[in-house]
């Protein structure tokens, strides 16, 4: 897939931004100012930049807790995604939410789900009121690899394609549910092959290659925008973090991890941008430079945010 200057900056301009993003949550939990759960996507950076590259701002997203990269791919400020990291009214869901539950109505980012798979009924829903509204829209689910082995993955596969629902189903295969990897949970470790079971179309793609992810999503919203059901698409990739950071990691060796970071996201977009004479051309240090005074900022934003009263602490717990 070539690309031209343009899309070269906006790709790794968004990759490097939710890399320095985490990078920077690492350092900001370690001195407390981040507390609760935190789970990085350091890694997985492309998967989120090139399928976001394929929608447009009416379709509509659905996420794991392990969102930041698709919130901040999908456009959500990162200001506000810092807020709710130090909850803070600021915040996307108020500071209420914190790391996991990311939510954005504007951007049509409805989460950050914290129950595994538990995104996926929900994709259905949406879409199947999309579809009896007659509007022209998809929803996209991004999941792990973990999900696969809950009802809801099934349900919502043989609905969604019982219905003919437009629907991109987005598997995000980092080869590990927490700790447990996916040939110890899985007799059928091909999971697009357990979606095809479902009659709908499927493939996997290289979860490293923005490139590849973008082409791959570009064609699968094509198909669902013509009528023909829900597609699939499992993204081989990896996270190079621990699972989450009270992850003691000790379920896979430090060679494995290595080795994937040898396929970095970022690494193998710049040896393709090198290729097509790309790479000197798109600014990297100005990039880099924009990126940090980003980040810079939104950790100032978090910094001054306010905390919630507590008198408003049963605020949206019922509803009048």
């Amino acid at each position: 897939m070539k690309i031209n200057l343009s899309e070269a900056k906006e790709f790794y301009s968004q990759m490097l931004l939710i890399r320095r993003f985490e990078e920077k949550c690492i350092e900001l939990y370690g001195l407390e100012k981040i507390r609760g759960f935190l789970h990085l996507y350091i890694g997985e950076e492309a998967v989120a930049v090139g399928v976001m590259n394929a929608i447009t701002l009416k379709d509509a997203v659905f996420a794991t807790y392990r969102e930041h990269g698709q919130a901040i791919a999908r456009g959500i400020p990162v200001k506000n995604i810092m807020a709710e990291m130090y909850g803070k009214l600021e915040g996307t869901s108020r500071g209420r939410g914190g790391s996991m539950h990311i939510f954005d109505a504007k951007t049509r980012f409805y989460g950050g789900n914290a129950i595994v798979a538990g995104a996926l009924p929900l994709t259905v829903g949406m879409a199947l009121a999309d579809k009896m509204m007659k509007r022209d829209i998809v929803t996209v689910c991004f999941f792990g690899d973990g999900a696969v082995a809950e009802g809801e993955f099934h349900e919502s596969m043989n609905l969604a394609a019982l219905w003919k629902l437009p629907v991109l189903f987005i598997c995000e295969n980092n080869l590990y549910g927490m700790g447990t990897a996916l040939e110890f949970s899985q007799s059928e470790t091909n999971i697009a092959k357990k979606a095809s079971s479902y009659l709908m179309d499927s493939m996997q793609v290289d979860g490293m290659d923005v490139l590849e992810v973008s082409k791959a999503a570009k064609k699968a919203v094509l198909s669902i925008r013509s009528g023909n059901g829900p597609f699939f698409i499992e993204a081989l990739t990896y996270r190079f973090r621990a699972h989450s950071m009270f992850d003691a990691e000790l379920y896979r060796s430090k060679e494995e991890v290595d080795k994937w970071k040898k396929r970095d996201p970022l690494i193998v977009l710049k040896n393709k941008l090198e290729n097509d004479g790309l790479w000197s051309k798109i600014e990297v240090e100005k990039i880099e430079k924009d990126v940090a005074l980003a980040i810079d900022k939104a950790v100032e934003f978090a910094e001054n945010g306010t905390l919630e009263p507590l008198d408003d602490l049963k605020k949206f717990v019922y509803s009048n």
